[in-house]
Order: C-alpha cells, then structure tokens, then sequence
C-alpha cells in the first residue's frame, strides 16, 4: 500500500489486505478450512459434499444459492466491472466521499494505469475491485457475477482464484525461501508440496531468480524481492493482477526493471491489469492511463 495514498480514506494492508499463512514450513502448514472446503469437496460418500460420514445434504436453500451464481457466470462478459461505485467514510463526524458513482470497465486482456493526487482513493478503487473491501454504494461484477453477494468464504475463493495482487511492499514470509513464498498460496489452497514446487519453480526462473529459488527474502535485493512477490501473484494463474504501487519502493534502475517485467507478464498470459501508480513511464506503457479525480475517472493527460 502506498504511503502517498495514507490516511483515513485508505484501506492499511495490516487490516484489510491478504491474510498471511500461520508462520510454519510449507509441508507442515494446514490450509485454511474454509478455503480447504471450497477446494477438496468430502468424497467419502457418492456426490457428497457435506462432512465426512455424514449422511445429510446440505441446505437446499445454500444449494440453490450457489447453483445460481454459478449459472450468473457469464464468460462473455468482462473479467471485472464497476458500476456507480461509491465509498465514503465518516471521521470527526463528517462525512468523507472518496469515490462517487464511479463506472469502471476491466476488459479481457487489457491493461490500465490509474494515476491521481496522493489521498484521492486509487488504493481504495483496487481494494474494492479486488473484493479486499466493500462500497458504500454499487457493484462489482465478475464475468456478471455480483461479487459482493458472494458468502464470505466464496468471496475468498472467487479472490484466490481470480484475482492476482502486488502490493507497494512485497509482503513476503521472512521465514520462508523464495519457492516456498511462491508455492504458499497452492500449499494453501491444498495442493501437495511437490506439486506447488512444480509450478512456482517455472515463474521464479521467468522473473529471473532461477539461482534465487532457495534464497530467503532478507537475502534479496528489493527489487528481487517485488519480482517474487509477483511470481507469487501469479502461481495461481489469475484472470486479473491488480498493483498497488508496485515500484513505488524501489530505485530507479529495480523500478524500470519491474515496470518492464509486469508489461510483458501481461502481455505474454494475457493478463486483464489495473495498475495504481505515480510512475508516468510504468503508467504510458500500460493500454489505458485513467486519472482519478474527485471520486470519478477521466482520461489522464501528461503534465
């Protein structure tokens, strides 16, 4: 999270970002039930997807419900969209708009900056569309799918799946290696550890840290640390990558490095990107550069 977007009008990572593992080796970690039930259906009993041993189905009223967001998904349409999206908050009994109404388009495939004023909401626009925080007012869709009347355990599944995130910090496991900090999110979701090796491996050597694999993050450089992170990001093989300042840490030689990273990772995995930063030269190299301003986008213009 930026520092330049701080203050009350800002989500802090610490409270509302991605919830780091419990601080155990890889092969000993336990995935996170919730995400664990989502992902390894009970097959203990034909077609069952309650408890062990048990013999009841669960509610149809659930049933139903999660029959019908996934007929509400429609591959057609666009991976994210908001639509008259809208956050405010209250301090010192006034009533702070940060965004209002604001309409915005994700496309398959396309990449877009968004620029803005320190303070003026672009870290909160990606932490809704990412689902880390919820609007005052509106909605986000995914493939036309209302995210936010997902339970609270389908939202995480819908994120981990979907949605890929750098932060302007890294936010590494300090007691991890670089592979495992990129397998955590498969160890998590369940995958088995040679498996999950099997896929982060591949992405730590495409960012170039194939000799780094076993290098832990107190011994990377920042901006080896930032290409982990973004090894990380993508392991899951997400739709979309939302980054929030992601050279916002680093000296300019690691920042042109990372701007040129992320540029081709999209373009190479067909990424759809939404990227928050004040780096005019990351900003014109992505498709679309969007200013936000006053709580509403417009196109951006150079300075």
């Amino acid at each position: 999270m930026s520092d330049r977007d701080g203050g009350p009008d800002q989500v802090r990572p610490g409270k509302a970002g991605p919830i780091e593992p419990d601080q155990t080796r890889p092969d000993k970690a336990k995935p996170d039930q919730a995400r664990q039930d989502q992902t390894r259906p009970d097959r203990s009993r034909p077609g069952g997807a309650g408890p062990a041993g048990g013999g009841e189905r669960p509610p149809l009223k659930r049933r139903v419900g999660a029959e019908a967001q996934e007929a509400a998904i429609d591959a057609s349409r666009p991976p994210l969209e908001a639509k008259a999206v809208s956050k405010a908050f209250v301090a010192g009994g006034e009533k702070l708009v940060i965004l209002s109404e604001l309409d915005l388009t994700v496309e398959r495939g396309r990449s877009m900056a968004i620029l803005g004023a320190s303070g003026s909401g672009k870290s909160t626009l990606l932490y809704l569309l990412g689902g880390l925080d919820r609007p005052t007012g509106g909605n986000v869709y995914s493939k036309g799918r209302d995210v936010f009347a997902l339970s609270e355990n389908e939202l995480a599944h819908w994120r981990a799946k979907e949605i890929g995130f750098v932060f302007q910090f890294h936010y590494l496991l300090s007691d991890f290696t670089a592979l495992e900090n990129v397998a955590m999110p498969l160890l998590l979701g369940g995958l088995g550890r040679e498996e999950a090796f099997g896929r982060a491996g591949p992405l730590l050597e495409r960012v170039g840290l194939k000799d780094r694999k076993e290098h832990r993050p107190g011994a990377l450089s920042g901006g080896e640390q930032q290409r982990v992170a973004i090894a990380r990001a993508l392991v899951m093989d997400p739709e979309v990558l939302l980054a929030d300042e992601p050279t916002g840490n680093l000296d300019n030689r690691n920042a042109a490095m990372v701007n040129d990273l992320i540029c081709q990772l999209v373009s190479e995995r067909n990424l759809s990107a939404v990227v928050v930063t004040h780096n005019e030269r990351l900003a014109k190299m992505m498709g679309l550069c969007l200013e936000l301003f006053e709580g509403r986008l417009r196109p951006w213009e150079s300075r």
